[in-house]
């Protein structure tokens, strides 16, 4: 990836359309099928009633570019905005209820640079993990109404990046670059956190936010990565135990590792895999190229969610100009899903990389 200003995902994006795609064994794919009521996505056991309007902002807010999304134990819904840095009296997190309706906004520190976005309960109590990349670069623990835990930027301790990494102001990004993308979680308090767009590395921390060690590298092999954009804590296959998975977006694949960072498997065939969740046996990974699949506990697809490739020419043209024409958007079609999660009913959630923002619920059918 080219050392360059935001959005270079844009360019990257495009220089990789052309690569064959969708090569995992998947189930014939089910357009959008609509009644008079409702559209319906997915294949088989997985079947979704589509609502791309679940969420309403009060008048005095708008809606920026979409980043990620995540649910507390009580149902409500956190989204976070990529955002303006010109806009700094402008919230960048957004909370809804279970049922769609806005609760409170914060997070104003943020724009510009929003990114990643997690629910944790600790001890009880839970906390938001907050990502952010281009000029911030940084990540940061807040309360579930934006109170400030602590703030971390880059781990100077791996030896990795550049001595004015904390000052340099220029908003460049390189493998000198510190450019967090995502967390995940493990049980003893501690944290992966996904270096994407900067170092092409993973991070793991202790429970208080302090650096211990490093895995992975920029490259094209097992181990190695273009863009680690996603990160989760796959523990489907009990024999196996816990394991990391990386959305390896740039690479095409997932890839998965022991906690220790030692390499397991690759599975490639996905169109620019941005992040990952699990629940129970089903593994969901939104992809920027208009789809989302589920994998069920043997890493099979269950289901996708989008897909229509007609639909993918036209959302990839013109340097994506779709994402910037909401009048062009149609019902059940997805255009770049960059983040996805369950809620506790089994539901899913979708934030899409598009200019004026878009959350997509699917309810369970």
């Amino acid at each position: 990836m080219a050392d360059s200003r935001p959005l270079d995902r844009r360019q990257f994006v495009q220089r990789t359309a052309g690569v064959a795609i969708a090569s995992l064994a998947a189930p014939a794919v089910v357009t959008a099928q609509k009644t008079d009521t409702e559209i319906v996505l997915g294949q088989g056991k997985h079947k979704y009633q589509v609502n791309h309007d679940f969420l309403q902002l009060p008048g005095q807010f708008t809606w920026q570019t979409t980043h990620n999304v995540a649910v507390d134990r009580s149902g409500n819904i956190y989204i976070i905005h990529e955002g303006d840095p010109k806009k700094k009296d402008h919230p960048s997190i957004f909370v809804f209820d279970s049922a769609g309706k806005y609760i409170r906004s914060f997070g104003s520190d943020f724009q510009g640079g929003g990114h990643g976005l997690e629910v944790r309960q600790e001890n009880g109590e839970e906390f938001l993990y907050v990502t952010a990349y281009q000029f911030l670069k940084l990540f940061a623990k807040l309360t579930l109404t934006g109170d400030q835990v602590w703030v971390k930027k880059a781990p100077m301790n791996s030896k990795i990046y550049a001595a004015d990494e904390d000052t340099r102001p220029d908003g460049t990004w390189g493998r000198d670059r510190f450019m967090p993308t995502n967390v995940a979680f493990l049980d003893d308090g501690g944290f992966f956190l996904a270096d994407g767009y900067g170092a092409h590395v993973i991070h793991r921390y202790d429970a208080n936010g302090n650096y211990i060690s490093t895995f992975g590298k920029p490259g094209k092999g097992d181990g190695e990565f273009n863009l680690p954009h996603g990160i989760w804590i796959d523990d489907r296959d009990k024999t196996a135990g816990k394991l990391v998975v990386v959305a390896d977006r740039a690479n095409m694949r997932l890839q998965w590792f022991t906690l220790d960072g030692k390499h397991v498997r690759t599975q490639p065939g996905f169109l620019l895999p941005a992040n990952i969740d699990v629940r129970n046996d089903l593994m969901l990974v939104p992809e920027l190229q208009a789809q989302i699949t589920l994998l069920d506990k043997n890493n099979k697809v269950a289901s996708v969610l989008g897909g229509d490739p007609e639909w993918r020419k036209k959302v990839l043209a013109d340097g994506f100009k779709l994402r910037r024409q909401p009048s062009k958007w149609q019902d059940g079609k997805f255009l770049h899903p960059h983040d996805a999660c369950f809620d506790a009913d089994g539901n899913i959630l979708v934030a899409e990389w598009v200019q004026g923002g878009r959350i997509t619920k699917l309810t369970k059918v």
